[in-house]
């Protein structure tokens, strides 16, 4: 039996209720969203009882939207957020055909999926120490022709790429390990921790991106690391000690903050 899809619906308004009472702050639209993916009433009260309990829609649904692309999100992988598209654009900006792209932390691989979407002919890798996030991230660049690679970091990245990549691009994670317990629950139960711990004040993994990048960035090659405004300046530092050029970017619409390093050309 097809499902009702007004909102004004009696089914869609249970739905709309059921989520609202959960604390759902958008129901309509994730109502909306449900019941384009179910098929039948037994599906659509599974996703809802799903969501109800709290796990994030994206896990519910299995994908989640970025950049106008529709990213396979598994249970238990780190979720793509809506800020993260400024580093994605950031990045597709300073990348033309033929440009080596390497995303590190790619989780579902999305960043790296919008770039190799925005510059057809760029040479896409991307890595992850997460075997669910890399089986995900495969995926979603599966199309795009671009490598994934599971391993810590530079670890599992071909040889042949030290000293070649024009844009490096890493969303590590960022969140103080003091303040993971402040973590909505969709977050801090649904998510690898590893995802989201970055240590005593959350620079702990971008210190270590940044300290190896000039091994791996071409000259003049540009490394962009995801971070929040109020780290920027540390993040920024981490760069500057790494050897190169930072600057800082701000997308006040996404509220989402960037920190870019140029490699010198001259070694």
């Amino acid at each position: 039996m097809s499902l009702p899809s007004p909102l004004s619906s009696p089914v869609a308004g249970f739905v709309v209720d059921t989520l609202r009472a959960a604390g759902c702050v958008f129901a309509e639209d994730e109502a909306r969203l449900m019941l384009s993916a179910a098929r039948t009433r037994t599906e659509l009260a599974a996703l809802v009882a799903r969501r109800a309990g709290g796990v994030p829609l994206e896990h519910v649904l299995g994908w989640a939207e970025f950049c106008g692309l529709r990213i396979a999100v598994e249970p238990g992988v780190f979720v793509p957020r809506r800020r993260t598209e400024f580093l994605a654009r950031e990045a597709a900006a300073l990348a033309r055909p033929g440009s080596v792209v390497v995303d590190l932390c790619c989780g579902t691989g999305a960043v790296a999926a919008a770039v190799a979407a925005a510059v057809p002919g760029a040479e896409v890798h991307a890595s992850d120490v997460e075997p669910a996030a890399v089986r995900c991230a495969r995926r979603n660049l599966a199309a795009a022709g671009a490598r994934v690679h599971e391993g810590d970091l530079y670890a599992p990245l071909p040889a042949d790429l030290r000293g070649r990549v024009d844009v490096l691009i890493a969303n590590a994670p960022y969140v103080p390990t003091h303040h993971i317990g402040l973590l909505p629950p969709e977050a801090r139960d649904h998510e690898p921790l590893l995802a989201l711990d970055g240590g005593a004040d959350g620079l702990d993994v971008q210190r270590r991106v940044a300290t190896a990048a000039p091994d791996w960035l071409a000259p003049g090659g540009a490394l962009l690391i995801e971070t929040s405004e109020d780290q920027a300046p540390s993040t920024a530092r981490a760069v500057e000690d790494g050897g190169l050029v930072p600057r800082i970017a701000e997308s006040e619409e996404l509220y989402a903050t960037v920190v870019i390093g140029i490699a010198r050309r001259s070694r």
